[in-house]
């Protein structure tokens, strides 16, 4: 597995597979399934409810523990100083792990700052290798960036050939060359992505599936990109991207399929702040 290094010097395995939205009852089985097949990088969430599961099948798997690297994120109802670092402490126990490998904010509201303030200190203690936020645009990167002392490592956001997010891209790496993270990198298979004309000739043009393709594109633009799938077989085409190269004409025909903006949230949108309002006074994690 290929890795790109952090600002801080960590490495980070370029392709990290999901489990958002995967049942708690499958997704022991699906990690130790993407662990033999060769992904390295598990990414979870305290909102996806299934860290514990995500950590029983790294107590099982023969792979050493220092070989893997596993992400999870706090969730808003768990903002702030002290209860970030509550909250992290009890996703440790959760996976049974000593450390985490990375630990980002999985939104960009409410006391972000004394959130992150927790993430620094715990990182100088060793709990945390890898710091860092998710779905935060531009204005929330550099406020971040410019009113703490440490700058993040990674910024998790959406990005798929119909966001492609090419100014985020340049901000990050202009503002302490901080590594974007893709989700959803398939869009969930929205507008038939996996039928789009274009993903399909560069996918005849070289044998590969356009999910190939796709992951084959977010890495040729230095981003890290995270793939789901409970299937063994797609697991395994998945991670099949680095025996092919895209060339520029290929990247020009993605190029066209950039859209208006975000399939799923506007995180710009004040309806998005009361969405996840009315969310985390329904569902406290």
């Amino acid at each position: 597995m290929k890795t790109f290094k952090l600002n801080n010097g960590v490495e980070i395995p370029v392709l990290g597979f999901g489990v958002f939205q995967i049942p708690q009852e499958q997704t022991k089985q699906a990690v130790l399934d993407a662990i033999e097949v060769g992904y390295r990088h598990i990414d979870t969430a305290q909102s996806y409810f299934n860290e514990e599961e995500v950590g029983d099948a790294i107590a099982e798997t023969i792979v050493p523990r220092e070989d893997l690297f596993i992400t999870t994120k706090v969730w808003l109802s768990n903002y702030g100083y002290e209860n970030t670092k509550t909250s992290i402490k009890i996703s440790l126990e959760k996976m049974k792990l000593d450390y985490l490998d990375l630990v980002l904010l999985h939104q960009p509201f409410g006391d972000v700052f004394g959130s992150y303030k927790a993430l620094v200190d715990l990182q100088k203690e060793g709990k945390i290798r890898a710091i860092g936020v998710s779905n935060f645009n531009e204005l929330r990167l550099a406020d971040i960036i410019a009113f703490q002392d440490t700058v993040p490592q990674i910024n998790q956001i959406e990005i798929n050939p119909f966001h492609q997010r090419e100014e985020d891209l340049q901000n990050a790496l202009s503002r302490g060359n901080v590594q974007l993270e893709a989700w959803a990198p398939f869009a969930e298979g929205k507008n038939g992505i996996f039928k789009n004309e274009i993903l399909l000739a560069v996918d005849k043009k070289y044998g590969k599936s356009p999910a190939q393709v796709i992951l084959r594109w977010l890495y040729e633009r230095g981003i890290v990109s995270l793939a789901k799938s409970v299937k063994k077989d797609r697991m395994k085409q998945n991670i099949d991207i680095f025996n092919f190269s895209l060339t520029s004409e290929d990247k020009e025909q993605i190029g066209t399929l950039q859209t208006s903006g975000s399939q799923f949230f506007d995180h710009d949108d004040p309806k998005t702040v009361d969405f996840f309002e009315k969310l985390v006074k329904e569902r406290e994690i």
